[in-house]
């Protein structure tokens, strides 16, 4: 079984905002022209896409993100579609005046599971007094919240020309400790395991139980660690937190591309040069996403 924990889902809206950043009066369809990706239409035919692919890759379900704040729409209407097979995830603003109110509406009205924070990129500290009142927001509908840390790479906004003014500072997972002790019950995902920013990452991990470590992409964070091998971040985080802490996740977002298999053959690769026994590769690659995401 392998479930996808990490999937971005780029719809129309995703591209109207973009267009608005651009300020130039372009079309979503003008943006999708010049990447040359496919028009992704309304979101029930995008995630009726979404599951043609997972279906040709024996994916069985996929958290996919609404990837700007204010698309929760998209992604709720994908959920009411499919919703055995797709998780909704959601981005917010913690620093916007109607963060709580769309965190709220998200979890309780629009059936999505996990809010997704990236203080870097919204350049709101984790000790902010507004995220916490977005957390308490989603942990009252029992939604997980995802926190992405370390370096933080947004490729379709460079390849557009947008300006990424990200500050890194703010993305330690650290932080996530802090945030993960003042609410025990709620699980805290950090992707990319850190995004090189794995000993922190894992010293957050150690302290909290309830911190998951997702393992999308390509991982090319690894790099600033001389020396420093995929087996050995799994064989890292497997002594630390145990299969049932971590997720797999590729970070596939548009079409034609579609579902990055290599993502996925590489992990595995890795899983079995480090040793890793069947059973902990079974949960890795699906169990914990069916329990976390039950």
């Amino acid at each position: 079984m392998i479930n996808d924990s990490h999937c971005h889902f780029f719809s129309t809206q995703f591209f109207v905002t973009l267009a608005q950043q651009r300020g130039k009066g372009e079309r979503p369809s003008a943006l999708c022209r010049e990447l040359k990706w496919d028009d992704p239409g309304e979101p029930e035919a995008l995630a009726d896409r979404w599951i043609k692919e997972l279906d040709a890759h024996g994916v069985s379900r996929a958290g996919l993100i609404a990837s700007v704040p204010g698309d929760e729409a998209s992604v709720s209407a994908a959920v009411a579609k499919h919703p055995t097979r797709i998780v909704g995830y959601f981005m917010v603003n913690a620093a916007a005046p109607d963060a709580v109110a769309r965190t709220h509406a998200a979890v309780y009205t629009q059936r999505l599971r996990c809010l997704c924070l990236f203080p870097a990129m919204h350049q709101t500290p984790l000790d902010d007094e507004r995220v916490k009142k977005v957390i308490e927001a989603a942990a009252g509908g029992n939604a997980a919240v995802f926190v992405h840390c370390g370096q933080l790479s947004v490729g379709v906004r460079r390849a557009l020309g947008l300006p990424s003014p990200f500050d890194f500072r703010l993305g330690d997972p650290l932080g996530v400790a802090r945030l993960a002790a003042t609410f025990p019950s709620v699980p805290f995902i950090v992707p990319h395991f850190g995004a090189g920013l794995l000993r922190e990452a894992l010293m957050a991990a150690d302290t909290c139980p309830n911190i998951y470590f997702d393992t999308s992409s390509s991982n090319r964070w690894i790099r600033f660690t001389p020396g420093l091998t995929l087996p050995d971040v799994f064989r890292a985080a497997l002594a630390v937190v145990g299969p049932g802490r971590i997720l797999f996740g590729t970070d596939s977002s548009y079409f034609p591309r579609g579902w990055q298999r290599g993502v996925y053959e590489e992990q595995r690769a890795a899983l079995d040069h480090a040793g890793v026994a069947a059973a902990d590769q079974e949960a890795i690659f699906g169990g914990t996403f069916d329990r976390l995401f039950s």
